[in-house]
């Protein structure tokens, strides 16, 4: 039985399509060059090839690279007024506060950034927690440490809530640990992933009424 849902933040809350992402991956692509003195070109392919190893770009820079001023990386992520591109969206308030069910959020980024979004978005108030890298000792999604630190101040166990990400390590990291798990894939781009999708957060209403169908987010024991 689901008791609770439990959702990533970018690329989830809202559209892909803002523009957010872009912004956030030239900043990124810009602090590595810097902080490694190396091109902006050649950042972004050591940042691909080096990342899939990890759970965020911060986590590879510390585990590899000797990045221990994480706040100032951070700041420079997220800077003030990075939520410029997100719109208000007042039909996804009245959407989740018809799901009786708690909310909280689990991002990979900052508190500041989830909070700017949220604002935003007009939605702060559906959720009553959000965890984010701090909390996770800068340690996020996918590891199972993260999920588990998250469900335990949650108060509910993996095969009680239900998850929803765009990033299939991440969904596929709480299908294993027996939680109800599905990739948000906005533009039908993962027809091959093996795990349920959804296209739309709006979809999950359904889901939940429809038992025979909720089943097949979990991972079976």
């Amino acid at each position: 039985m689901v008791r609770a849902l439990l959702f990533d933040l970018d690329n989830t809350l809202y559209s892909e399509t803002t523009g957010m992402e872009r912004d956030i991956l030239r900043r990124m692509t810009d602090y590595v060059a810097g902080f490694l003195g190396i091109s902006p070109e050649e950042a972004i392919i050591l940042r691909r090839e080096r990342v899939r190893n990890y759970g965020t770009t911060l986590e590879w820079l510390m585990a590899e690279e000797g990045l221990t001023d994480t706040e100032e990386y951070l700041a420079a992520i997220h800077p003030r007024g990075e939520e410029y591109c997100i719109p208000a969206d007042p039909d996804l308030e009245v959407f989740l506060d018809s799901i009786a069910l708690p909310k909280a959020i689990l991002t990979n980024s900052p508190t500041e950034h989830a909070e700017r979004i949220l604002a935003k978005l007009g939605i702060a108030e559906c959720f009553s927690a959000v965890y984010d890298i701090r909390f996770n000792h800068f340690h996020g999604k996918p590891h199972h440490s993260a999920f588990d630190r998250v469900l335990s101040s949650f108060g509910y166990p993996a095969s009680e809530v239900f998850f929803v990400d765009d990033l299939r390590h991440y969904v596929r990291g709480f299908y294993d640990m027996g939680g109800y798990s599905a990739l948000l894939d906005e533009h039908d781009r993962y027809r091959d992933f093996p795990l349920p999708r959804i296209h739309s957060l709006y979809e999950i209403a359904d889901i939940l009424r429809d038992h025979a169908r909720l089943t097949a987010f979990r991972k079976p024991y």
